[in-house]
Parts: C-alpha cells; structure tokens; sequence
C-alpha cells in the first residue's frame, strides 16, 4: 500500500506555468507506473501522464509538448510541470501509484484553476 499527497495547485493565468507535487509514503523506487490524472467540471477523469519504474514517460495528444511529468526517488516524489496552461486545463489533478499485485492508489487531488 502507499498513501500519496498531492501539492502545488492553485489558480493560474492562462499562458503561465504550474509544478505539482506528489509525495508517497514510501519508496517510489519499485513502483511500476506513477502518473497524473485530472477531472475538468463535470467530466470524467482523464489520463495526463505516465511515467514507469524505468522512465519512460506517456501524454495524451492534448498536453504533449506542455507538460512533463519527472520522479525523484530519493525524495518519494512525482512532479508534473505544466506549462503554457489554458483554460481548458482547469481541473482537479490527482495523482495514481500502480504497484504490480497489489492495485491502484489515489490522492486526494489539488485544484488547478487557469482563468484570468
């Protein structure tokens, strides 16, 4: 199991740029998938990025060249760097941990908010 804690929401101006955090209550080291996800008003959740045990990362066409998703293992952390935000981007983010036969684990999630 592994709790996660998502930091660095807030309320941005369309064109600016936003990093959060995600802190694990363990080691992320062997964690096979970390990744971002978000849920716009009235939508449903929706992929953001990925990033393997190994690195190698995955976005929807809709934030590819936007944002990056990094983890620091020494610091149990996952960042997403947003940049270049719109509007549409607007959404509470929720950070997932896969753990190989174990399951699925969520964040409580941040608000983003792009609006001026």
């Amino acid at each position: 199991q592994v709790q996660l804690v998502e930091s660095g929401g807030g309320l941005v101006q369309p064109g600016g740029s936003l990093r959060l955090s995600c802190t694990a209550s363990r080691s992320i080291s062997s964690i096979a998938v970390m990744g971002w996800y978000r849920q716009p008003p009235g939508k449903q959740r929706e992929l953001v990025a990925t990033i393997t045990s190994g690195g190698v990362t995955n976005y929807p066409d809709s934030v590819k060249g936007r944002f990056t998703i990094s983890r620091d293992n020494a610091k149990n952390t996952v960042y997403l760097q947003m940049n270049s935000l719109k509007p549409e981007d607007t959404a509470v983010y929720y950070c997932n941990a896969y753990i190989t036969w174990s399951g699925s684990y969520w964040g409580q999630g941040t608000q983003v908010t792009v609006s001026s």
